[in-house]
């Protein structure tokens, strides 16, 4: 009898890389089923629902939670979050990495949006409001970094081009 082997998940972070690096890091996070849960585009700008505001207040309060990790450039989408994280962990202190910062945002907004699905009544989602994994990219110089913070303003702009669009 052969043995079933379950499909093998894809790596996508960099192997022996330690997230915990300061740096910049680019990161897109994807909400499961692509559900536009955090507002609409209107005249090439993101209106941001009671949602959407939320996860803007959560991505922003990381900062607080994470006193070496500064948030820059982001932008709210209606199905997703593009973001950048500047690290810059000092050699005598708490050294965070990436996953931590990840797991505290994804779990936070999480939290607080099914807490609003109950009591404000926000459309539900299907188990989970995030996609289980995210993209990232480490930024490496400042043309790299110009140009995500350039993709990051004019995404809205560039909504019914991108690949995460529904039509609404």
């Amino acid at each position: 009898m052969k043995k079933q082997l379950l499909p093998q998940r894809k790596i996508i972070r960099l192997q022996h890389y330690d997230y915990a690096e300061n740096g910049l890091y680019f990161i897109t996070i994807c909400v499961q089923d692509r559900l536009c849960l955090f507002g609409h585009i209107l005249n090439e700008k993101m209106e941001l629902s009671a949602a959407g505001k939320m996860i803007e207040e959560c991505y922003l309060e990381l900062e607080q939670y994470f006193p070496t990790v500064k948030c820059l450039d982001y932008v709210i989408m209606p199905n997703h979050i593009h973001f950048i994280l500047h690290f810059e962990n000092k050699e005598n202190s708490v050294r965070y990495s990436l996953f931590d910062v990840m797991q505290r945002f994804k779990s936070r907004t999480n939290v607080e949006y099914i807490k609003n699905v109950k009591q404000n009544n926000w459309q539900p989602f299907n188990k989970k409001l995030w996609q289980r994994s995210y993209y990232e990219h480490i930024i490496r110089d400042e043309k790299d970094y110009l140009m995500i913070a350039e993709y990051i303003d004019n995404n809205p702009l560039n909504w019914v081009l991108d690949k995460l669009y529904i039509a609404g």
